[in-house]
């Protein structure tokens, strides 16, 4: 599934990776979670916030669905800004 507004070609490789990625999961809900959030903020995030996408996007959908969900806690080290407001995106339709 794709489902992107932006065009790879605009980004730099990392950012075009983490594009794709985003947008190919391996679930539906998380490619519209992610590659929603991702579609939305990715140009504006700075490296650091890049490092930490990519760390919590190597988590697997099954874990991040139920974090995201809230229905169990978020482990401490993923209970930051960013992740907050990956949970808390809506995206404009």
């Amino acid at each position: 599934m794709t489902g992107t507004k932006q065009s790879s070609s605009e980004l730099d490789r990392r950012r075009a990776r983490i594009l794709f990625r985003a947008w190919h999961r391996g679930t539906k809900e998380m490619d519209l979670v992610f590659g929603n959030f991702v579609d939305n903020n990715l140009k504006d995030l700075p490296d650091s916030d890049l490092d930490e996408l990519e760390s919590i996007m190597a988590h697997e959908d099954t874990d991040l669905s139920k974090w995201i969900m809230r229905e169990i806690p978020l482990p401490e080290d993923l209970n930051t800004a960013l992740f907050a407001k990956i949970i808390d995106f809506k995206p404009d339709y």
